[in-house]
């Protein structure tokens, strides 16, 4: 025991790695190092040293943080009338567009994830938009997409020979190499029953508002860009 050097150790604190002989002993080491007894969960461990059990914990760690970051997000001030005003001005402006926008309760993900918002001055939607590319099982989030920029410009980035970015051109590899005429893209309908989901196709040439308008919309689009040479299960509506 490292505090009465007189009994056999056996206990060992998990936070400055003492050893101590009895509860009595635990106390005193507490009190005369200020220790709380509590492991360090973020205490440097060399490579050398780290074993499964580091892993473990540092998983469990990680897993601790998503549910302190996940009871915030469910805090009443997150259920603020602020909040909820900004909410109904955005789908009323939506609806004004002939956009029916859904949100969903706090706690969602994809309401978590929502970076959707409407500026006024320009009287424009700036949308959070997720690309899903089925055929290379890549997806894409974009921010700030402004409403009136076309769906072609919008893929330009990820399917275009030449303006793409050369990492993500690779990963589509399959799609940059087929002819522009082949790309599809979908868009699922809401509200449907799981055994008849459907799909609209979207005009690449229009832009993304005249593309959304009179659909639902939860939360935020959700574009499959998909192949017509290739098959695939993705009915589209009137097929």
């Amino acid at each position: 025991c490292e505090t009465c050097s007189e009994e056999e150790a056996k206990y060992r604190c998990p936070r400055c790695m003492k050893y101590s002989c009895s509860l009595l002993c635990v106390k005193k080491h507490k009190l005369a190092l200020s220790c709380n007894g509590v492991r360090d969960k973020t205490a440097f461990v060399s490579v050398n040293e780290f074993t499964d059990l580091n892993l473990l914990s540092d998983y469990r760690f990680l897993e601790d943080v998503g549910r302190t970051a996940d009871a915030a997000a469910r805090h009443p001030t997150v259920h603020s009338p602020t909040t909820k005003k900004l909410l109904y001005c955005l789908r009323n402006k939506a609806r004004r567009c002939n956009i029916d926008l859904r949100t969903l309760p706090i706690g969602f993900t994809k309401r978590r994830e929502n970076s959707t918002t409407f500026n006024c001055m320009e009287k424009k939607f700036y949308w959070h938009l997720k690309l899903v590319f089925p055929h290379c099982h890549a997806e894409y989030t974009l921010k700030g997409v402004p409403d009136d920029k076309t769906l072609a410009d919008i893929l330009k980035p990820y399917i275009d020979p030449v303006e793409s970015d050369p990492v993500v051109c690779q990963r589509l590899k399959i799609y940059t190499v087929s002819p522009q005429s082949d790309v599809q893209i979908l868009m699922k309908i809401e509200n449907r029953k799981q055994n008849s989901v459907r799909y609209n196709e979207l005009d690449a040439s229009r832009s993304l508002l005249d593309n959304l308008q009179g659909k639902v919309i939860i939360e935020y689009p959700t574009l499959f860009v998909v192949l017509k040479t290739l098959k695939n299960d993705m009915v589209v509506l009137g097929q």
